[in-house]
């Protein structure tokens, strides 16, 4: 069936007006996050230093566990080296802080932190990674990124301190659900 000419330029005008306004509003720093590693919603991305309790947007390491995590759909394909997607999570630990790792999940200075038991297996069976230290000082240079609301985020627990210097920034909910 072959679209009358109106209709293919209506839809092509659609496409190009939702690109355009998608490239506006990332290059006036919004970003959206539909994981449930953060709250789902929309975000600023800010000049705040990056700091205990902040939201950040970072790109991962590459290494084989992070092509492991994008071939298991973890994290998905983007602009950051090794063409990974951007990843947000909340700072949970910063260069000083004691991190210890136990079957009940992870603790910061001793406090243990909600929602962050490892997973034996992710939902299709497969092994989880594990972060080899049980216990460890962060690094002045260095963070734990993780989510504080989800059971189930790929996040620090599974791959450990990220350097600071791997995030692009501090980000500001604008609207979430």
């Amino acid at each position: 069936m072959v679209l009358p000419l109106w209709v293919s330029r209506a839809f092509i005008r659609v496409v190009l007006g939702f690109l355009v306004v998608t490239l506006v509003c990332f290059a006036a720093g919004l970003r959206v996050n539909t994981t449930k590693s953060i709250p789902v919603g929309i975000y600023r991305l800010t000049d705040v230093p990056v700091g205990k309790g902040e939201y950040v947007i970072f790109c991962p390491p590459q290494t084989a566990l992070f092509d492991e995590a994008r071939s298991r759909g973890y994290i998905g394909a983007g602009f950051c080296p090794g063409n990974y997607g951007y990843m947000m999570k909340r700072v949970l630990a910063v260069g000083a802080d004691r991190v210890t790792s136990s079957e009940k999940g992870i603790a910061v200075n001793g406090q243990l932190l909600p929602a962050s038991a490892s997973l034996k297996t992710d939902k299709a069976g497969r092994t989880m990674p594990r972060y080899p230290h049980s216990s460890y000082v962060l690094k002045e240079s260095e963070l734990l990124l993780m989510s504080d609301v989800s059971e189930t985020s790929f996040d620090g627990r599974y791959f450990g301190p990220v350097e600071i210097g791997r995030v692009r920034g501090v980000i500001k909910p604008l609207v979430t659900f």
